[in-house]
């Protein structure tokens, strides 16, 4: 009794813990702060002309970044609301698992989109947003889609879902504080300033490298905590076959979806349930899921050991 107790502390909902993925997102936050802070810091050490600029638009943009990020992820995703009228069972769903799950009820939308999906989105478990695609409402079985929804439920439970928020974002900064402050600095350095020219080489240099090293940041996070939210929902529902099935048919139907459609939501992968291309093709390190295999193997094991139970 009391070690129940002490898992529903440490996560506040009734979701499985994990340590893991807590130390991971500390870490990532950690770096990617660091690497903002470090980037900024270059920015105005080479455009000293632009500091007030580039420190109103960091800070700004930061900011920005911290309460908007949810909404602006959603509606680059195509998320529209629905009330439990228009989607009583895609909401019937997400209450039966904030009920079992004990936490408060996200706001439900959905895609519309033949790629069958879902993703949660949201700075903290008040502010978060679940959303199915129509494709996945479609071709689930309402278990499969329990499955997939505590899934999503469980990034929001964990938090992972508000830190891979606010780090997928700060490539897009990293481009905004550079341009601007580019701008600004030569405005004020002059065109025939010396520096210029080497300004024009370095800083959209270490902007890249900027980008590269966030995006490998959260690709590594991004892998963990999709084994992390498949293992929490398997186990709060109880049912890891049905995750399981969901996963197959899902990476299946992939392969039938035009590839258009595929590439418009390619670049959303870190959100989703599954990648929206089932090969990706910059391996492992670059990918943003564990690989099909990987995650029915866990599933696998986790229906044995509640086999057991």
């Amino acid at each position: 009794m009391h070690s129940s107790h002490s898992s529903r502390s440490s996560s506040s909902t009734r979701f499985a813990p994990d340590r893991g993925l807590t130390a991971r997102m500390v870490s990532t936050m950690f770096f990617i702060g660091l690497l903002y802070v470090v980037f900024v810091g270059v920015l105005l050490a080479l455009l000293r002309g632009a500091w007030p600029v580039i420190l109103l638009l960091a800070g700004g943009l930061f900011v920005a970044q911290f309460w908007f990020s949810d909404r602006i992820a959603a509606f680059s995703m195509g998320a529209r609301e629905v009330t439990p009228e228009q989607a009583p069972e895609l909401h019937g769903a997400v209450d039966r698992l904030c009920a079992l799950a004990d936490m408060p009820k996200p706001r439900v939308a959905i895609a519309d989109s033949d790629v069958p999906n879902a993703f949660a989105t949201g700075r903290n478990r008040k502010n978060s947003l679940v959303c199915a695609t129509t494709g996945l409402l479609r071709r689930l079985e309402p278990e499969e889609l329990e499955g997939v929804l505590a899934h999503e439920l469980s990034h929001v439970a964990h938090r992972d879902v508000a830190v891979m928020t606010i780090a997928s974002f700060l490539g897009v900064l990293a481009g905004v504080i550079t341009r601007v402050g580019l701008w600004g600095g030569f405005r004020r350095a002059g065109e025939r300033d010396s520096n210029t020219a080497v300004l024009v080489v370095l800083i959209p240099l270490i902007s890249a490298v900027v980008y590269a090293i966030s995006f490998l940041l959260t690709r590594l996070l991004s892998r963990y905590r999709e084994l992390s939210a498949d293992r929490a929902g398997a186990l709060l529902t109880g049912r890891p076959s049905a995750l399981a099935a969901a996963l197959t048919k899902v990476t299946g139907e992939m392969a039938r979806i035009p590839t258009r459609d595929l590439r418009q939501a390619e670049p959303f992968n870190a959100f989703y349930f599954a990648p929206a291309f089932s090969k990706e093709s910059f391996g492992r390190l670059l990918s943003s899921h564990p690989t099909l295999e990987q995650r029915l193997e866990q599933l696998g094991r986790i229906s044995a050991r509640l086999g057991r139970a």
